[in-house]
């Protein structure tokens, strides 16, 4: 299981810092072990999905401007969701259109709730709780769709390494962010903790 950020089309007219390049709705792992390129990436994304500008408009600095929405906004979000491969099958479970790393802990009402999650559409992924097993349906709208399997215990285990690595992620960006944006680093590692539903503590 892998936390997984919904990457869109490249930005070429983007020079605010050093982004790789992506094709668009493929994804990337956010982690503490990416590549500084890799997490320019992920900020230049989250930010990116909560533009927003204030009401007067009035924001000459390119940066600040970008990262108003980021900074400012009430509910952020940031695309994507939590990624299961079977290695044993190479079944994949992806998270669909609509889900967002904000909502993770929807797992929880799988493990420990109602026993039903829905990640998204196209596609339509879904997780059933029965008995001690959760079912991971890749698609629930195709027939002979791939299935994970996992007992409840070992996905409570597996969202407890995927949040660790959420939780990674914003420390690596912090350090990122104290490099790249001195001025908003303590800001926008924070804002990157409130998109991703952590809390500040470890």
């Amino acid at each position: 299981m892998q936390p997984a950020l919904e990457m869109d089309a490249p930005d070429e007219d983007f020079a605010l810092w050093p982004t790789g390049t992506f094709d668009p709705y493929g994804f990337l792992v956010l982690d503490g072990r990416m590549a500084p390129q890799d997490v320019g990436s992920a900020v230049w994304r989250i930010a990116g999905s909560n533009g927003d500008v204030p009401e007067d408009g009035e924001l000459p600095d390119p940066l600040e401007a970008f990262l108003y929405g980021l900074l400012t906004g009430e509910y952020l979000v940031a695309p994507g969701g939590f990624r299961v491969t079977d290695d044993a099958t190479g079944a994949v479970f992806e998270p669909g259109c609509c889900n967002g790393l904000e909502e993770w802990r929807d797992w929880l009402e799988v493990t420990d709730g109602t026993g039903e999650g829905w990640f998204g559409h196209d596609p339509y992924a879904a997780a059933e709780r029965v008995g001690d097993t959760v079912r991971l349906t890749a698609n629930t709208k195709v027939a002979h769709s791939p299935v994970i399997e996992v007992s409840v215990d070992e996905l409570r285990r597996l969202l407890a390494a995927a949040e660790q690595d959420l939780r990674d992620f914003v420390r690596l960006a912090g350090g990122w962010a104290e490099r790249r944006l001195p001025g908003h680093a303590a800001a926008v590692t924070a804002a990157l903790a409130r998109a991703l539903t952590l809390e500040t503590s470890p």
